[in-house]
């Protein structure tokens, strides 16, 4: 619960953003198809999702940023930018004192409720969500309109066609490797057919084991990973689980995988549908076929 003083802050926070919108003058759809109104060149951001914040910077617009969430590592410059919590349930006080014309937030990752009490302190909320990876490109293109940097995001979503082309060109042809991608590990939860990550695994020349799995992020049992006995692993570079506790763990000591010690390390951007995920995946084409 606030106190007295607090409350009244909050509350002269509340008043002063009523004006947020008074500058608005023209409006976008975000990809929830929600109508936002929004001032020509937005330019104080909040951020709420890791992606978001690398598509902004890569769109040119990193210094517009005066927040991020707490677990927001890229691009690197973005670590010195001011928090306003954790993704799933920011500060509210901290984004109203920050005076945003626009806080940008991910459909999945931020609750409803987020979006409700940002609409109903009348902050303009712009919703991306990216799915695949035809998800990334819209996406920057969505933000590309509601920064009012249109052509920047078509010559940006150009360049990264570019460069998924040319991956696709170098490892046409190569022998597949099939992998298995952990993502979490009690219980064990991997990346299933709609994950962007196993797209940019199937570009990169693999196959996720798990790719006919319905689910996104489905959980499996330690029993049906040895069934599809994986030949590799795709761990994050800095994960908290290395591969002598994997081998410490139930079942895992018998995966091929496991047993060969064969394991690609992606940085952790490959986690991000965002620009940063191409880094990785160029990373990961080469490791598969070097």
């Amino acid at each position: 619960m606030m106190g007295g003083t607090g409350r009244l802050r909050f509350i002269a926070l509340l008043l002063a953003c009523a004006t947020c919108t008074a500058y608005a003058t023209r409006t976008v759809t975000d990809e929830m198809g929600r109508v936002v109104h929004l001032p020509d060149h937005p330019h104080r951001l909040v951020c709420l999702l890791p992606n978001v914040v690398d598509d902004v910077y890569a769109l040119g617009a990193g210094a517009d940023i005066v927040a991020v969430a707490d677990d927001t590592n890229f691009p690197p410059d973005a670590k010195n930018k001011p928090r306003v919590g954790l993704a799933m349930n920011p500060s509210m006080e901290t984004i109203l004192s920050l005076h945003p014309d626009l806080v940008l937030i991910g459909g999945e990752m931020n609750s409803l409720e987020t979006i409700q009490r940002l609409d109903k302190l009348a902050i303009p909320v712009f919703v991306v969500n990216p799915h695949g990876v035809e998800g990334i490109y819209r996406s920057i293109a969505s933000l590309g309109s509601a920064l009012n940097r249109e052509d920047v995001a078509r010559s940006l979503i150009a360049k990264l066609r570019a460069r998924e082309a040319a991956v696709r060109r170098r490892v046409s042809g190569k022998p597949v490797v099939n992998v298995l991608m952990p993502v979490w590990y009690d219980p064990i939860m991997t990346i299933g057919k709609h994950a962007f990550m196993t797209e940019l695994i199937e570009i990169a020349g693999g196959h996720s084991v798990t790719s006919d799995l319905p689910q996104e992020w489905p959980q499996i049992s330690m029993e049906t990973i040895l069934a599809r006995a994986p030949e590799a692993l795709v761990l994050v570079r800095g994960s908290k689980m290395s591969v002598e506790q994997l081998q410490e763990r139930p079942g895992w000591a018998n995966l091929p995988a496991v047993r060969n010690h064969r394991i690609f390390h992606v940085s952790a951007g490959f986690e991000l549908p965002s620009p940063v995920a191409f880094d990785a995946l160029e990373d990961m084409s080469r490791q598969f076929h070097p």
